[in-house]
């Protein structure tokens, strides 16, 4: 099996951790994260859509606050990161625009993925971005969340966001340059794998748990995201992130260890709809199937039945007139508000149901046909 290329990457996440972007002494690496953002450029300019899921507002709003080192309340860590988000997303927003490339910030926390409706917000929110050719700059929203609602690293925040946007490319940069066979800081004859082609449960015991000073994520967490991603269709990999331009170091076969995918991001996520148990049943007209099948998405216009009790986001099974089953998807709208505009043209939602809806009911991505 062949490794990925990082130049060839149709949508890439990288994930940065606290360590590579924050001198203890010196506070924000500045040389390094103008490197950073000349590899982010030269990607844009092959086509590639890059997301950043960047650590490092604690980091930042400590040091400014004067907080002592060791761990923090949950109170100090929160005003921490209100303090360091803004010299976060205005570091990358300086670093960047001279490229001619514009930053965004998108703060999340882990219920942000789990519930439906946020889920499909921040999906449609971070495409748009992409659309419109930004940069987001993801971060675990600290300054809110608590135990209950947090990821509790970047490491598994990164490969939600991948699997989300359907990255086919996540790259985690760390301080290690690969997953070994033991903790390659503790045990000198541990190998660094070059390739995992699949995550076995002697894999997962091979992941120590070496956590760095500013750093929360370990290689257990690594091994967490990489099931997430390849999962999802994306292949993931770890690096030692703290040379210049890491992603120019990659592409010429720095060391490194990639987690192959089980299948790629649209096939995965295809399979993942189709298993889904549909709560409710939309039935088109004879136009709207042959949109379907030429690969559009699902507009209120080609809908003449709805059938079924679902909330937005939830999967419906999709019939031609003669109720034979065409496929399924995610549905935009809740059974009240589809049967409200089926048959309408999305132009009508807004007047219909009092305020601006999206144009697809069913967006093409969220089918499985």
């Amino acid at each position: 099996m062949t490794a990925p290329d990082v130049t060839q990457a149709r949508r890439l996440v990288v994930k940065i951790g606290s360590a590579l972007l924050v001198d203890r002494v010196t506070g924000l690496r500045g040389d390094w994260l103008r490197g950073l953002a000349e590899d982010v450029a030269a990607a844009r300019a092959r086509g590639s859509d890059v997301v950043l899921v960047s650590s490092g507002s604690i980091a930042l709003g400590r040091r400014v606050l004067g907080l002592p080192e060791g761990p923090l309340a949950l109170e100090q860590s929160q005003a921490a990161a209100a303090v360091g988000q803004i010299r976060l997303a205005r570091a990358y927003e300086e670093v960047l625009a001279p490229h001619g490339l514009k930053a965004a910030q998108v703060l999340v926390t882990l219920e942000d993925t789990e519930d439906r409706r946020r889920y499909l917000n921040s999906r449609a929110t971070l495409e748009t971005l992409l659309n419109l050719g930004v940069i987001p700059i993801v971060n675990e929203n600290d300054t809110v969340a608590t135990d209950e609602i947090r990821f509790g690293d970047n490491d598994r925040l990164a490969a939600q966001i991948a699997v989300t946007i359907g990255a086919d490319q996540l790259l985690l940069l760390s301080d290690v340059d690969g997953f070994y066979s033991a903790n390659p800081k503790t045990d000198p004859s541990a190998q660094r794998f070059d390739l995992v082609d699949q995550i076995t449960p002697e894999i997962e015991a091979m992941a120590g748990d070496p956590i760095s000073g500013l750093s929360k994520g370990g290689m257990k967490t690594k091994v967490m995201a990489a099931k997430t991603a390849v999962a999802g269709g994306c292949a993931m990999a770890i690096m030692e992130g703290s040379v210049y331009r890491p992603l120019s170091a990659l592409a010429k076969d720095a060391n490194r260890t990639w987690f192959l995918p089980l299948s790629d991001p649209q096939h995965a996520r295809k399979r993942w709809i189709a298993a889904m148990k549909p709560r409710g049943t939309v039935q088109l007209d004879e136009g709207a199937v042959r949109a379907l099948h030429a690969g559009k998405s699902l507009l209120p216009a080609g809908v003449t039945r709805v059938f079924g009790s679902f909330g937005r986001g939830e999967a419906v099974q999709i019939t031609d007139p003669q109720g034979a089953e065409l496929a399924k998807g995610l549905i935009r709208y809740t059974d009240a508000e589809a049967r409200a505009i089926a048959g309408h043209q999305s132009s009508e939602i807004e007047s219909i149901l009092g305020y601006p809806g999206r144009a697809a009911l069913i967006h093409r991505d969220d089918l499985a046909i």
